[in-house]
């Protein structure tokens, strides 16, 4: 699922010096990490929001669909006994 989104996280050009702290002074380099980190987590955050309403939305769309099939064999089950019901009414009385 991560496969090829982790390079989208490191768009500078950062050599494998400058991921420690600087020894010059140069912070910058950390507050830019920082700062993406920053939001990698809040975007992170979102994803997390929006799965679980997407979760909620989904087990409330599975109730539904358990209703409307309890409600197509209810349905079914007096269909048929309505049409033994007319098949019984329309039947020729037998007499002996």
């Amino acid at each position: 699922m991560c496969n090829g989104h982790h390079r989208s996280l490191f768009r500078g050009t950062i050599s494998p010096n400058q991921t420690s702290v600087p020894e010059n002074g140069d912070a910058s380099v950390v507050d830019n990490l920082r700062g993406r980190l920053a939001e990698t987590e809040s975007r992170l955050a979102q994803v997390r929001a929006r799965e679980a309403a997407l979760s909620r939305l989904l087990e409330e769309m599975k109730r539904l669909v358990c209703v409307m099939e309890i409600l197509e064999n209810y349905l079914k089950r007096r269909y048929r006994d309505r049409q033994e019901y007319v098949v019984r009414l329309l039947a020729p009385v037998s007499r002996k």
